[in-house]
């Protein structure tokens, strides 16, 4: 049976069955870890990370003496399957990340597929992640909404990538460095909109945590007069704006154009479609400009 620490003091964890397990991790303040998460990485017989270095100080301080193997985008080709294998032979794997839940933005989903692919067991073991936090500290809608992770770092992949997302129908949540912050924002500004509603949420759960909130103009500014911020970043983007509904000439304009081709009814319906004005105020608009009272 092996043992972790909390405080100084020793508990001793269940043996693993044997499978893959994706073990979120803190991403700032280490006190944040689960106790799930620790049983799990005490107890298991290989534990998969992106950085042994990295890896090491959670470890050492919750106690856990484990086998530490190096899985990254670099070397997955050749480590995934030995870790398919070692499960295969009845081992348990926790994988972690730096920070964070695995899979989003690093190369675990490699290693689940493959785990899938040979009809091993897969378990979540759910806590931390950075997107989640930002998020919910952002003031911004959280009943729908879209991780995009990072953005192309060439501006034209970028901008494409930008106008791909522009209309999702929800808050978009990004993760940048700070280096190309500035740069991220403007491309924001210039695909999005200055006007729409946003955040930056850095050195989240660490000593200097902070988060920014205003329209992507109002953060695009900041960061163009005051630099690149320390530490690494996530971008929070609030849901398209509504559109302002049509009114006066332009509406008239439409109703004209939608009545030449069809009934009066028929354009009216069309129009609201189109608009979100309501159809008998629109109908009756209509009336009035075919009588010429308009």
């Amino acid at each position: 049976m092996r043992r972790y620490l909390i405080s100084g003091q020793s508990f001793s964890s269940a043996p693993l069955p044997a499978g893959l397990h994706l073990v979120a991790t803190p991403i700032g303040n280490l006190s944040d870890i689960t106790i799930r998460a620790l049983e799990v990485l005490a107890a298991a017989d290989i534990i998969a990370c992106e950085d042994t270095r990295t890896s090491r100080v959670l470890l050492q301080r919750y106690g856990i003496q484990g086998r530490l193997v190096a899985y990254h985008e670099h070397n997955a080709a050749s480590a995934g399957p030995k870790l398919i294998a070692a499960i295969a032979d009845g081992q348990s794997v926790a994988l972690i990340s730096d920070a964070g839940t695995p899979l989003l933005s690093d190369p675990g989903y490699r290693l689940v597929d493959e785990a899938v692919e040979a009809g091993v067991s897969v378990v979540p073991i759910p806590g931390p992640s950075a997107a989640l936090a930002a998020l919910t500290a952002s003031g911004l809608p959280t009943d729908a909404f879209f991780f995009a992770g990072f953005l192309p770092s060439k501006a034209k992949a970028r901008a494409d990538r930008l106008a791909e997302l522009k209309s999702i129908p929800g808050s978009l949540i990004f993760y940048e460095s700070p280096r190309r912050l500035p740069d991220c924002l403007s491309a924001m500004v210039e695909t999005f909109g200055a006007e729409r509603p946003a955040s930056v949420c850095r050195e989240l759960t660490k000593t200097f945590e902070e988060y920014r909130r205003g329209t992507l103009s109002d953060l695009s500014k900041h960061y163009e007069e005051t630099g690149a911020p320390k530490g690494e970043c996530v971008i929070c983007v609030g849901p398209p704006l509504a559109e302002a509904a049509p009114e006066g000439e332009v509406l008239d304009a439409l109703l004209r154009d939608l009545a030449g081709d069809m009934p009066a009814g028929k354009a009216a319906a069309e129009a609201a479609r189109q608009t979100g004005l309501p159809k008998s105020d629109l109908y009756k608009r209509l009336v009035e400009l075919k009588s010429g009272d308009g």
